[in-house]
C-alpha cells in the first residue's frame, strides 16, 4: 500500500466520496461506511485505517470552512494544505452546496415555530489552541464570513426563519398583538437601519434583531458592519445580535448584546480611502 503523503488525485477521490455520504447524511438516507471504504481501498489503495483518518480530517477542513461535516468522523485536526485546497476545488465545482437551504426554505415551507436558542460561546469551552489556529487560518484564507456574507439567499432565509421565531413565540406567550406587529424590517424598508427585523419583548419594548447566518458550526466567524454597530451602541438596551449557524442541517442560535466586544473580537478587514484626506 502506498505510504506518505497522499497525492491530489487521493484527495479528489476521498473528498468526492466523502460528500457523496454527506448529502446522504443530510437527506437523512442511511448508507454504509463500510462498504465506501472498501471501495476507496481498491481505488487508491491505501488501509482502512488512512482512510478514515482522511474522513476525519476532511472533517476538520469542513469545520473551519464554516461547513457542515458527517458526525461520526470527529475532525481530527494537522492536515496538509494539499486536503485543504482539494476541498475548496470540489466545492468550486458545485456551487449549488455552499447556497443550499434547508428543507422547504426555498419554497415557503416552514414552520413557524420557536428556535433552539443555545449558550453564547466562551473563552472556556473553546477548542484547544493548536485547533483554533488552523480553523481560523482556514477561515480567513477562504474568507468565510465574506462568503456568508454575499450568500443573498442564505442570509434571506436565515431572516425569514428569525421572524417566524419571533411571531411564533411571542403568539406562544400569549402576546398575538405584538406577533402581528412584528416587522421585516430589511425587506420592507430595505438595508441601512443597522437591523433586520423589528420584535418586541412580551412588555412591549423593542428588540430591535441584526440576523446573521452561517451554515457552519458556532464559531465560525461573520461580518458585521460599521453602522450596525453604530446602532447597536446608539440602542444598546433594545438591539441584539441573533447568531443562526448549522442552518442547512438543524439550525440553532444564540443572541450577542452590545457591547459586542465583550463576546468576540473585532478585526477591521477593509479601509475606506478618502481623497480630502492626503497627508501633506
Amino acid at each position: 500500500m502506498p505510504a506518505g503523503p497522499w497525492t491530489d488525485e487521493e484527495n479528489e477521490l476521498i473528498v468526492a466520496d466523502y460528500f457523496a455520504m454527506l448529502a446522504e447524511e443530510i437527506a437523512g438516507r442511511g448508507y454504509n461506511k463500510a462498504e465506501r471504504n472498501r471501495g476507496l481501498q481498491a481505488r487508491i489503495g491505501r488501509s482502512r485505517t488512512s482512510i478514515e483518518y482522511k474522513h476525519q480530517n476532511i472533517s476538520a477542513v469542513l469545520k473551519g470552512l464554516g461547513e457542515a461535516w458527517i458526525p461520526g468522523y470527529k475532525p481530527a485536526f494537522n492536515f496538509q494544505m494539499s486536503l485543504v485546497e482539494g476541498i475548496v476545488r470540489w466545492l468550486a465545482r458545485h456551487p449549488g452546496w455552499l447556497h443550499r437551504l434547508p428543507d422547504g426554505a426555498a419554497s415557503g415551507l416552514r414552520e413557524p415555530a420557536p428556535l433552539w436558542i443555545g449558550p453564547t460561546p466562551t473563552l472556556r469551552d473553546r477548542p484547544p489552541p493548536e485547533e483554533l489556529e488552523q480553523i481560523l487560518h482556514i477561515a480567513r484564507k477562504f474568507d468565510v464570513a465574506g462568503r456568508d456574507e454575499r450568500n443573498a439567499a442564505l442570509g434571506k432565509a436565515g431572516e425569514e426563519r428569525v421572524l417566524d421565531h419571533e411571531r411564533a413565540s411571542l403568539a406562544t406567550l400569549g402576546c398575538h398583538d405584538l406577533a402581528r406587529r412584528v416587522r421585516w424590517v430589511s425587506q420592507e424598508d430595505g438595508d441601512g437601519a443597522g437591523y433586520d427585523i423589528a420584535s418586541f419583548a412580551t412588555d412591549g419594548r423593542p428588540r430591535l434583531i441584526e440576523v446573521k447566518t452561517t451554515n457552519g458550526w458556532e464559531r465560525t466567524p461573520f461580518h458585521i458592519t460599521r453602522n450596525e454597530l453604530a446602532v447597536a451602541e446608539e440602542r444598546r438596551a433594545e438591539w441584539c445580535l441573533f447568531r443562526l449557524w448549522n442552518f442547512s442541517r438543524d439550525p440553532r442560535a444564540f443572541e450577542l448584546r452590545p457591547p459586542l466586544d465583550a463576546h468576540v473580537g473585532l478585526t477591521a478587514t477593509a479601509f475606506e480611502a478618502g481623497f480630502d484626506e492626503v497627508p501633506r
